[in-house]
């Protein structure tokens, strides 16, 4: 069954960048490398923080859409109920 990923990344700076995808490993090896140009490789955002993982892409993509126009507090009480330390839930992947 295909599995799609809504992610929050961070940087050590706090700055954050929330995303969809259909493979996680993937993608934050991608930020992880700044293989891709744009927002995440100018900023440095490189820290998986959290993710919640769907069945439907659909679900992914409404759920990328409503994180996207939360304000910073509600990522961070979000980030923060699931990743209280706001660990690199990544860092053992590679």
């Amino acid at each position: 069954m295909k599995q799609y990923y809504v992610y929050i990344m961070s940087s050590k700076s706090g700055t954050l960048y929330t995303g969809m995808t259909n493979n996680l490993a993937r993608r934050v090896y991608e930020h992880k490398h700044k293989l891709t140009p744009g927002f995440t490789k100018k900023y440095n955002v490189n820290r998986l923080v959290y993710y919640e993982v769907f069945s439907q892409v659909r679900d992914a993509i409404a759920r990328e859409k409503a994180i996207k126009g939360w304000l910073r507090q509600k990522k961070i009480a979000l980030i923060e109920s699931f990743n209280p330390t706001w660990s690199d839930l990544s860092e053992e992947w590679e």
